[in-house]
């Protein structure tokens, strides 16, 4: 395994926990979907951070480039979890935490080749 991909699935594992722990928090005072866009919102921030500093420090893009870029493929991936994510809370009924975690799953290889191949390009 490349440094690359050890640190990838380290700083994702780590913004996916945020993301849940923030879900679990908030889901009993709002709507499941609502809570997981604020899950999201927070676990972004970890995500970009420790992507830039450790999955792809030797991006050749700026930061302000590599922000951007990683905003538009965080969305991307998003909108790819919560479609997910409602899927499996509303038409399949599981509960909400193994929804979630199961929709963090499916974002999280669109996200690393989009991260990979353009936010972060080499």
């Amino acid at each position: 395994m490349s440094a690359s991909t050890f640190w990838f699935l380290a700083v994702g594992g780590a913004a996916a926990a945020t993301h849940m722990a923030v879900f679990a928090l908030v889901q009993a005072h709002m709507w499941p979907e609502l809570a997981n866009a604020l899950g999201f919102v927070i676990a972004f921030f970890v995500s970009f951070a420790g992507h830039r500093r450790l999955s792809f420090k030797d991006a050749s893009t700026s930061v302000g480039t590599s922000l951007k870029r990683f905003g538009i493929t965080a969305l991307a991936g998003f909108a790819s979890n919560e479609g997910v994510f409602v899927l499996l809370l509303r038409s399949l009924e599981l509960p909400s935490l193994l929804a979630l975690f199961l929709a963090l799953l499916f974002a999280a290889g669109q996200t690393f080749v989009l991260s990979r191949f353009w936010a972060f390009r080499r």
